[in-house]
């Protein structure tokens, strides 16, 4: 039978100096019925006269700065494929991943969302640590994500793919989402329809200063993750109501986010060995290891601000 039509869909914004490599990337892949649209966010560096000179196989559209949920939402708009592979512009794909992505789709109908992990790599490419995430979550996932209010170790923006069907029920991602639509996509997705996850690092995750990733976490990125994470318990709890579907999120079963208030309020003791035990348990983690392990890294050593806690579940 004919695999599904894919629509890949880059978002970029002052990612010059990237973009082609990403583009170059999809354009030798060996899957049919592909279309490549690359959405240019208001970029101020040299991306037109880059992304002009592509190929004639890519369709461009230069918009206003409106974040990367805007140029998403507008690169969906002027798609016409059944399956929506998503690609930021700094980050690449390795060969293949259309075509195991089309597979996956195909051999599950009920899928909503496909991914597969990401090789992180310095600025210049090189490998930085371990693929992305360690841990790999399929079927099923919303009872999961009722019960850590929506965590879970979700995979980032270049590694996702989505049925369309799935994206005309969810609608357009809210702009709220300004640097992190992954969040929505992983977050309302899994309620949806069936979760793929593919083993393979099909894709490379660049880590620079203009994402999440950091050496440091400091006070200032930790309450930055704070609200980003009750935001998206908002807004997931907003479409799930508007949807008649069932459960809402309590950002009080959100363990990073209890952790993460530790750390800017301080932990005793008491606190500490709390936060321990509810680890063990947190539904977000399915690895009984890595849950294990971050419960007695809670007891034992709640890292302090300025201690490297952005890269530890990646790095291990």
């Amino acid at each position: 039978m004919e695999q599904p039509a894919l629509s890949v869909l880059i978002n970029n914004y002052n990612y010059a100096r990237f973009v082609g490599r990403a583009i170059d990337s999809v354009l030798s892949q060996d899957a049919r019925n592909v279309e490549i649209i690359v959405v240019d966010d208001g970029s101020t560096d040299q991306s037109r006269s880059v992304l002009e000179s592509n190929d004639s196989r890519v369709k461009v559209i230069f918009q206003e700065n409106q974040g990367q949920a805007a140029a998403i939402n507008a690169a969906v708009k002027l798609s016409s494929g059944d399956i929506l592979c998503f690609l930021d512009a700094d980050d690449w794909w390795a060969p293949g991943k259309l075509s195991a992505t089309a597979a996956a789709f195909h051999s599950d109908p009920q899928a909503s969302l496909v991914y597969h992990r990401l090789q992180p790599t310095q600025t210049d490419g090189s490998p930085a640590f371990k693929p992305i995430p360690r841990t790999l979550c399929s079927g099923n996932l919303s009872p999961r994500l009722a019960r850590s209010a929506g965590w879970w170790p979700f995979p980032m923006t270049s590694a996702i793919a989505v049925r369309r069907s799935a994206w005309d029920a969810a609608g357009d991602i809210p702009e709220q989402f300004r640097l992190s639509a992954d969040a929505w996509l992983t977050g309302i997705y899994p309620f949806l329809g069936g979760v793929v996850a593919l083993s393979d690092p099909l894709g490379f995750y660049r880590i620079h200063n203009n994402n999440w990733y950091r050496p440091v976490d400091d006070a200032a990125m930790l309450r930055r993750r704070m609200a980003h994470w009750q935001a998206t318990v908002e807004a997931t709890n907003r479409f799930l109501s508007a949807h008649d579907l069932a459960g809402r999120l309590r950002l009080t079963d959100h363990y990073p986010y209890r952790v993460a208030s530790a750390r800017l309020q301080g932990a005793d003791t008491r606190t500490r060995f709390r936060l321990a035990v509810e680890g063990l348990f947190f539904a977000g983690e399915p690895n009984l290891l890595r849950r294990t392990r971050d419960a007695l890294r809670t007891a034992c050593d709640l890292p302090r601000l300025g201690e490297d806690v952005g890269l530890s579940e990646a790095a291990e």
